[in-house]
């Protein structure tokens, strides 16, 4: 056996066997679940422990990055929407009916951020509309983490169990 195949035997090159692809989603749910509309979840903590000023700085970045979510979606929500949509079924359909496991793979890992999307949207709504503060807003965004740590939690479960069926369904070498 030449070097070549002893390397591509030990570092598989499919996605659910490759540890980079397991490291990107790791990434990706940790990255999700610190990034709270995106402001730092810590800022929140600390926000909530030392008020005053503190909290004044992480009112004033929610509603800055509410708004720029909320315009976001104003303005090309339909566009945005279509797209996502376009992208998530092309992949769906490629991975799961033709069997493309690089498809698959990324499909695991885009359609529940939508989820997530959806949810940042949603509550970026809420706090324009209902405009709380302080230890409110808090636990309006404490509330948001949870829930996308469970889309998270869910996800990667769902993704290591189709990951583990596809590695023992093609073997090692994908045959």
């Amino acid at each position: 056996m030449d070097f070549y195949a002893t390397l591509f035997e030990l570092i598989d090159m499919r996605s659910f066997s490759n540890l980079w692809y397991w490291i990107a989603l790791a990434v990706l749910w940790s990255t999700a679940s610190h990034f709270v509309l995106g402001v730092p979840f810590d800022l929140a903590q600390k926000a909530r422990r030392q008020g005053g000023e503190r909290m004044e700085e992480l009112e004033a970045m929610v509603r800055i990055n509410i708004g720029r979510l909320l315009n976001i979606a104003e303005v090309s929500g339909l566009l945005i929407t279509a797209l996502v949509a376009t992208v998530i079924t092309v992949l769906g359909v490629t991975g799961f009916v033709y069997g493309a496991e690089f498809s698959q793979a990324v499909f695991l890992m885009a359609f529940p951020m939508t989820l997530v999307a959806l949810l940042n949207l949603r509550t970026a709504r809420r706090i324009a509309a209902q405009a709380p503060r302080g230890e409110a807003l808090v636990a309006l965004l404490r509330r948001h983490r949870l829930f996308v740590q469970i889309i998270g939690m869910l996800s990667i479960f769902v993704t290591a169990m189709w990951g583990m069926y596809q590695n023992i369904a093609t073997g090692p070498l994908g045959g």
